[in-house]
């Protein structure tokens, strides 16, 4: 789990970096829930929160 002042002192390079790192992530704990060889479970909702997180912060920073 990523803190938010860690995701605010990013650049939006490096959030974009970030954010395509954990949706490659999300697309393979999917592929593994779908092959039953899911370990961690609880990274799913880790991830999803990291997503959306990261997303938000985009957001505040393309608008400022």
């Amino acid at each position: 789990m990523t803190k938010i002042a860690d995701i605010r002192a990013l650049t939006p390079d490096q959030l974009a970096e970030q954010l395509l790192t954990l949706k490659k992530e999300q697309f393979n704990l999917r592929f593994q829930a779908a092959t039953g060889q899911v370990e961690k479970t609880h990274r799913f909702n880790e991830v999803r929160k990291d997503i959306a997180r990261i997303q938000t912060v985009l957001r505040s920073k393309s608008a400022a």
